[in-house]
Parts: structure tokens; sequence; C-alpha cells
């Protein structure tokens, strides 16, 4: 995204505002560069209706009448003192106007996130210095060469095969894998690029440009962020290595609502495999300090916690190279199917290619003979095929079916999105919460709060200082420049919520996906206990100050000011709306459901859709409902299960 000049200096305003620095040694966000670090995130995003809103807003930013909108009079934003500027951000955080909140937030994430990753001139953030958080390491010297050596189309390319696999991650890969060793020809189509272990260590920034999807960054009410991987090996490069297995109540809602296999031998032995594969043991999953403040703060409880198995091998330190995976694995321990099922894949003759941008289906006559994409270049690719396989993920999937023409309606319907949730727990000793095992121990201690297999679970995960932002509120730059100095002695309890009630993916006149999601009442009561839980876990750990990611700023000090009770009430007070509490979803899910009928799901028992037999979805679009854990090792054995049906076919 190309800004303006006007543009430029809006958003300037804006980020100096939240960040103006403290004129000792911190400073501003423009004199940092964080400005032109939140045009480069946002002009990623490729919904070009987004890129149009936001330019619009910024056009009228620092006009009279936004002066009024902001309840500041007819007066320039620019000629606002510092304090009268946070009063009016405010002003819009807490309006009881949904979409002035959503306005909020959404600049409040660009402002804060750009700021906490922006290296600077020197390339290290002054604020790292301040909390004692590294600079980009750069990759390791002693880094192997790329084991893999996938395709880059530059001009008009044509290709033929069996099957041409959409996208590469815990799905596409696995299925690329099973096609290729069933002696069928397979070729991969992934959008993102290929990186490996020397490609690794550019820091928060530099990962999450090379890494992570482009967008959409959150769903259309704004209510919660979208996280996923773009790469070659997709999720499973990024991921933080939890490797559970779809758990059994899980798996008997699941063949209830027609995919019967899903509690059978057939699964189990999909299970199985996958998890051999992967190398998935619990005997690597040492305890870091933001885990112990997890498990001792539980067991002080009375709740029990469980070690969580990994995918990593010995290489894994489990340690600083460990917090750092989830912007790419340093020392290559952590089994991303880029190292397993993709280098299996290419070793039986599967042509990868990246940065291939799949747009359509080639349907005619009811079945499907390929797919047309294009490189980030322009550059064509047409892919003939026997069968397409679908594992570009439970935004893109449903996207690229109805890009391509199929009409069922179930096809974006039953999404899940396991909406999470932070509370924060400032301690007197230092956590460096950026450091350990990515996770190692879960407590499920709510994750059946009525009965039915619905609830919330509790997890830890490496939280760097620009991650940490999307689930914090801000209540002026002063409080937020304390909670960031603070940070090295911070720690986050996760909460995983197993959402019942499910949100949809439709798409743009661009065909563009659009995220619809709004958390139910049902769910929203469940993350409320999630809260709770998490600040007793802290309280019973010690922490001297907890604070959620409500906007409203609430927060205690156990012993000193208010308590738990108090607490709890203030998160319920302030709501779990849009702009309300941070949310993010890691695990995306459920849009491309399996079923037993065309009326109520988008795919049959065998992953392939109601409308064209030849087309398979093998990823976790395929989840009749939510799985309730981390999700890698369901994708993968569904994708498993479902290649080796497709193969059996094809012959």
């Amino acid at each position: 995204m190309e800004p303006t000049a006007k543009q430029r200096a809006a958003m300037n305003l804006i980020c100096d505002t939240f960040n103006p620095g403290d004129g000792l040694t911190l400073p501003s966000a423009s004199a940092i560069g964080a400005v032109d670090t939140v045009f480069q995130i946002l002009g990623r995003n490729p919904r070009e209706a987004d890129k149009k809103q936001l330019a619009t807003l910024l056009n009228l930013w620092d006009s009279r009448l936004t002066g009024v909108l902001t309840g500041s009079g007819p007066r320039r934003f620019s000629s606002l003192s510092q304090q009268q500027r946070e009063r009016a951000l405010l002003r819009l955080a807490d309006s009881r106007f949904e979409p002035v909140r959503v306005i909020f937030q959404a600049l409040k994430q660009a402002s804060l996130l750009s700021y906490n990753v922006t290296p600077g001139p020197s390339g290290a953030n002054p604020l790292w210095k301040e909390i004692g958080y590294p600079a980009p390491t750069g990759p390791l010297p002693t880094a192997p060469a790329p084991a893999l050596t996938p395709l880059r189309v530059t001009e008009a390319t044509e290709l033929r095969c069996d099957v041409v696999v959409v996208g590469s991650g815990a799905g596409g890969g696995v299925a690329a894998a099973v096609l290729a060793e069933a002696g069928l020809d397979v070729v991969v189509l992934e959008r993102g690029n290929y990186y490996d272990d020397r490609d690794f260590g550019a820091g928060e920034l530099g990962g999450l440009q090379q890494l992570y999807a482009p967008g959409p960054p959150a769903s259309a009410e704004g209510q919660i962020t979208l996280v996923a991987g773009t790469c070659l090996g997709g999720g499973t490069v990024v991921n933080w290595s939890t490797s559970l297995p779809t758990p059994p109540d899980v798996r008997a809602e699941w063949a209830a609502l027609g995919a019967g296999q899903f509690a059978e031998t057939e699964f189990d032995e999909a299970l199985e495999v996958v998890q051999r594969r992967l190398g998935v043991t619990d005997q690597r999953s040492m305890l870091s300090a933001r885990d112990g403040v997890l498990e001792r703060g539980a067991k002080a409880l009375g709740w029990e916690v469980d070690t969580l198995p990994r995918n990593v091998t010995d290489a894994c330190d489990a340690g600083v190279e460990c917090g750092r995976c989830g912007y790419g694995c340093r020392l290559g321990a952590k089994q991303s199917v880029t190292k397993t099922w993709l280098a299996d894949a290419a070793d039986r003759g599967a042509r990868l290619v990246v940065d291939a941008d799949v747009r359509r289906i080639l349907v005619r006559g009811g079945r499907a003979e390929g797919v047309s994409a294009v490189t980030s270049d322009g550059a064509a690719i047409e892919v003939r095929a026997r069968a397409v396989v679908v594992a570009a993920g439970a935004i893109q999937t449903p996207a690229l079916l109805r890009r391509s023409g199929l009409r069922n309606d179930n096809i974006g319907r039953y999404l899940r999105l396991h909406p999470a949730a932070a509370v924060f727990g400032v301690f007197s000793e230092e956590i460096r919460p950026w450091e350990g095992g990515l996770q190692t121990r879960i407590c499920r201690r709510h994750s059946d709060l009525d009965g039915n297999g619905y609830g919330v679970i509790y997890e830890t995960g490496p939280i760097h200082p620009g991650l940490a932002t999307g689930f914090m509120s801000w209540r002026g730059a002063e409080n937020h420049r304390a909670t960031m100095l603070d940070f090295a002695k911070s720690n986050a309890i996760g909460i995983i919520t197993r959402d019942r009630d499910p949100g949809r993916v439709s798409v743009d006149r661009d065909g563009e996906p659009i995220v619809e999601y709004r958390l139910s009442d049902y769910d929203a009561a469940h993350l409320h206990t999630g809260i709770e839980g998490a600040a007793s876990i802290l309280e019973a750990a010690g922490a001297h100050r907890i604070f959620s990611g409500h906007q409203a700023g609430v927060s205690y000090e156990p012993g000193r000011r208010s308590s738990h009770a108090e607490f709890a009430a203030a998160c319920r007070t302030a709501g779990y709306g849009p702009g309300q509490c941070s949310l993010g979803a890691l695990h995306i899910m459920g849009s491309a459901r399996m079923g037993g009928s065309p009326e109520h799901s988008a795919t049959n028992p065998d992953g392939a859709t109601w409308e064209v037999a030849n087309i398979v979805v093998a990823d976790a679009s395929c989840f009749p409902t939510a799985s309730g854990v981390n999700p890698m090792v369901s994708i993968e054995a569904i994708a498993y299960m479902n290649a080796k049906r497709l193969a059996a076919q094809l012959g």
C-alpha cells in the first residue's frame, strides 16, 4: 500500500498518539519508522475493499468533521495536545456503537504491533533494550542448505499430473505424500514461498512478513484477529509444536454427523501413522518459566496439569531457541510437513510449486479437470489433473470452492475459530515470556463446562512484544508504556475456547474471502469462565498484578487493590462483543465440513464435494465441529485418510 502524503501524515498522528515515546530512551512511533511498518503490513492485505476503507479513514482523519465525531469539537486532530488526542481515541474505544469500537481496535492493533516489531534505524528497537528482549539473531551459521527445490514459475506455464494439491500445509503436505507413495503423479501449489532453517532468525517483523497470511486480518465484525501460516509447509512451520490427537468425545460427535470412520480403526490408524511420522513425544517438553507459572498456579488450586506431546527432535533446546520457533525453527528440530511429508512427496517425484495463488478449479461436465493459478508477478499457471485436492486452509478453501462455481449452501458454513484470549500476570521475578519450550503444559480443568464437551483449555505460548499487543488493551500511552516495561516479568495464560456456535466464510466481488463471526452468548460465557480461571491460576502462582485484554482496562492486585471476584465482575460488565475484549483465532476449522448428506455438510465422508466427486478437501475445513485441542495432528490424520481413499479410487 503506497499512501499519499495526507494519509501518511494522518497515520503519523495516530501512531504517535498511541506511542509518543518518553522523551528520553524511547522514541515516538514516527521517529522509529513504525509508520512505514504499518503500511507494509496493511499493504499485504489482498482485499482492495479494506485498503479503500483505510484510505478513506485516513483522508478524513485530520478534518474538523472527524473532530466533531470523536468528541473534540470542530478541531483538527493535529491541533490537539497529546492528552486531548488520547482522550479522543479512548472515546472511540468506549463508544456504544460497535463499528466505532472496531475502528479503534484496528488502529490500536496496527499502531502497537508496528511500534513493537520495528527494529528502527539502529536495528534494535530501544524498547527491546529496556525490557531485555533480544534483537533479531539472523540465521545460524551452521544451518544446512534448504532440502527442497520447489519450482518458481516466471512465465505462462501448463503442467499435467494425476492429482494437483492446492496448499502445502498440514493437510496438503500429508495428502501429497500419500498420493505420491501410491504411484500417482502429484503437483503441489503453494501461495507462499519456501523458507528453511537458514532463512529464519529475522525477528518478529521478518517472520510476520514471510510466514504468515496477509489477510483477511480479522473477522468482518472486527471481533477476532485471524492468524494463519502462508509458506511452503503452511502453519506447521510456525505453530507451537503441540501434537494432541483428536479427543474421543469429539471423534464420536463427528461420527454422529455422518462420517462414521472417525469412530473406527481407520482413523485410529491415521492418527498413529501421523504421530509416528512427526516423531511426537512428551519426552522433550522441559518446563519453561512460562509453563512453570501455569503448573504452579494450577496445582496450587488442585487442578490437574498434563505434559504436552510435541513434534520435535533431540535438536530442540526447549529454551531460548524454542521461544523463537513461532517465526521458524533455526535448529531444524520442529518436524513440520516441510521436514517430513513434503520431503517424502518430493522423494517420490512430486513437484512443488511456490508463489502460486490458485484462483479457480476448472470444472466441466461435473468433473474437475485442473486448476488455474497466478504468481505474484502475474504469470499464469494452469495445471491439468484427474483430481484436485484442496487444502488451502479453512478460510481460503471455501473461497476457492465458491470462486470455482460450487453452490452447496454448506460451503463456508460451520466455521469454528477456537476464540482465544489471554490474562496477564506481572511477577516479582523475571519470566522472559519469549523464551522456553513453545508449549509444554496444558490444564483441562474447564474443558467440559456443560457436560457436552464444550469449554476451555489453558495453555501458554511464547509471547513476543508484537504478538502480545494483539491480546492487550490500551488505556493511554503512559499506561501502555508501563505495561510494556514490565514485559520481562509478565506471563500470559491463554484461554482457548471450544466454540459450539459457528461463523461462516463468504467471498467479495473479487473472490476474496470474508470471515463473518460473532461470539455467541453461549461461547462467551465459557470464555468468561476461562478468564476467571486464568486469573485464579496467576494469583495462585504469585502474580502481584493481573489484567485482562478487555478494552475497559480491567485489572487487580491480589491482596492490595480489588479482588478476584471484583475482577471477574468487571470483566463480565466490560463484555465480549466486538471491540470489547481482544481475541485471536489461531485454529481455523470447519468451513467445508465432512458429513453424511449435502443438506448438512459441504463434503461427503470421503472428503469429496457433493457436487464434484473428484474435488477432495483435506484440511481443517473438513472438521465437522471444533476439535477442542490444537488441531495439527487431527488435520494430518484426516488428510492421510482422505488421500488414502482418493488414491484407491484413482487406482
